[in-house]
């Protein structure tokens, strides 16, 4: 896979470059203005001291960028103003800065510690199309940088804008840049490079990256260390992601209720609730207080496992302690409850959270449907479905799979085809699960003709049924004499499983 143009091998390349030593900082100047420049530049700069915008006005046709940069350095260290100028240019000419009119407003800007009008400029200026700009865009930084008194932070602004456009082969390499000429980002920056390689589930790189941090004597805080954890988590490695929980404290970072709970989020994916509800334990003697997202990730856990007594402890011990339930909460329990076909217990925990307040959300709907259709309590299912509609919620996939398995349990395959098309005309689409569960329906009603239209509609999609769901139609057919017919569909199924 490729991140903004950059694979995997060559990111971890960049980052395992750069080990020569410092190139110095280059002392980038600009000609002295003379004669008319001077003048103009004098008098310009008199007119904006004095906010005399009136008579700037008459001069504005005589702005170049030289003259531009000129009157820029004389007030540099007036930023308000500054960027007022810088602004006022661009809208009397929207063409009329360059790279180095850009980069010394930034210089300005960075100084002052206005990173978010800086950011704004500096993705502007990326938004561009070019390749090469970003790398432009570096060097016309690094040349202004003496020549404006300024700062790391301009450095430092430049890969944290990088990191929040998802532009990693660019934030990559300005890091490196950086490295070269003796600039480090702040562990902020590094923290917003690291989450946004979470958000594309590049695990992989957050963990170089975080190797690199270390190596360059960055000092990584709490945040940067829970997207450690998450990342060793999510690629299954629980026991690295213990020993980082571990040594927080020989960093002088002490875990928080975040760092816990995704710990205990792991656990609870691989099942191991024991191990979860130990942690919590383990938080709570160390005098951190769970939140809705602890109790809210053991409850979820419980009920995947179909434990409802349980689910239900971590749900009373919740309210007992004042921590509100939210729309997650009930929708885990509601869903739980319907998963065991416990309907009626799934639509008390409704009025439960409607009673108190807590909105209702699609998943709510849905798995009260799920729970009415998987005991064939089609009519409460439509109701469900109208409420839906009252509180302009629009039924996805799941919604219809659900109302589709009610009429299937009812043996109402004809209705279950026809929500099926009206799933398909809704944009939404049908997995593996809902096919099959017809396609089954259709064969207990002796419809082989039907079953063998939504395996035809099935295969369409390039979705191939499960051997069992193969064999119930194979078999139904060779019992009603239509043995060529059976090995024709199971030659055509296999045919396309092999290709």
């Amino acid at each position: 896979m490729r991140i903004s143009g950059l694979s995997n091998s060559s990111i971890l390349g960049n980052l395992a470059k750069n080990k020569r030593k410092l190139i110095p900082i280059p002392n980038g100047t600009i000609p002295d203005p003379k004669g008319q420049d001077l003048d103009f530049v004098n008098v310009a700069y008199s007119h904006l001291i004095h906010s005399d915008w009136e008579k700037l006005e008459k001069l504005s046709s005589g702005f170049t960028p030289f003259r531009f940069k000129h009157v820029l350095l004389k007030m540099k260290k007036d930023y308000v103003l500054s960027y007022e100028l810088y602004k006022w240019v661009q809208l009397k000419n929207p063409t009329f800065h360059n790279l180095e009119t850009h980069s010394m407003i930034l210089h300005v800007l960075t100084k002052h510690r206005k990173f978010k009008s800086s950011q704004l400029i500096m993705k502007d200026i990326l938004n561009s199309s070019s390749v090469d700009l970003p790398f432009k865009l570096f060097e016309a930084i690094l040349y202004s940088y003496r020549l404006c008194d300024s700062c790391p932070a301009v450095f430092d602004a430049l890969f944290k804008t990088h990191a929040h456009m998802k532009k990693f082969r660019n934030a990559t390499a300005t890091f490196c840049q950086m490295k070269d000429y003796g600039f480090l980002p702040t562990i902020e920056s590094c923290n917003a490079f690291m989450s946004s390689l979470h958000s594309l589930n590049r695990e992989d790189i957050v963990l170089t990256f975080y190797g690199e941090i270390r190596r360059c004597r960055i000092s990584p805080n709490t945040y940067t260390m829970n997207m450690v954890i998450y990342a060793h988590c999510k690629m299954g490695n629980m026991d690295k992601a213990i020993e980082v929980f571990q040594d927080m404290a020989s960093m002088c970072l002490f875990p928080t209720v975040a760092s816990h709970n995704i710990l205990i989020s792991a656990y609870c994916n691989k099942g191991l609730l024991t191990s979860a509800i130990k942690l919590k334990a383990l938080m709570e003697k160390n005098g951190l207080k769970p939140d809705s997202v602890t109790y809210n990730t053991l409850i979820n856990g419980f009920c995947k496992q179909k434990k409802m007594h349980d689910a239900n402890k971590v749900f009373s011990e919740m309210k007992g302690v004042n921590v509100s339930p939210n729309t997650v909460t009930y929708n885990s329990l509601i869903n739980g409850y319907s998963q065991l076909g416990n309907s009626e217990k799934g639509y008390e925990l409704y009025e439960e959270m409607i009673n108190i307040g807590v909105k209702a959300d699609l998943l709510t709907y849905n798995a009260l449907i799920l729970g009415f259709c998987k005991e064939g309590k089609t009519k409460k299912a439509a109701l469900a479905v109208k409420e839906l509609d009252k509180q302009n919620f629009v039924p996805n996939s799941s919604t219809f799979a659900a109302l589709i398995l009610g009429q299937c349990t009812r043996k109402n395959s004809e209705r279950a085809f026809e929500l099926y098309r009206s799933m398909i005309r809704s944009g939404c689409h049908p997995n593996s699960n809902t096919y099959e569960i017809l396609i089954s329906s259709f064969c207990h009603n002796q419809d082989f003709d039907g079953a063998i239209q939504v395996l035809r509609e099935m295969l369409g999609r390039n979705i191939t049924p499960a051997s069992t769901i193969l064999s119930e139609l194979c078999n139904g057919l060779c019992e009603k004499g239509n043995e060529n017919l059976a090995v024709k569909l199971r030659n055509e199924v296999e045919a396309r499983s092999r290709g």
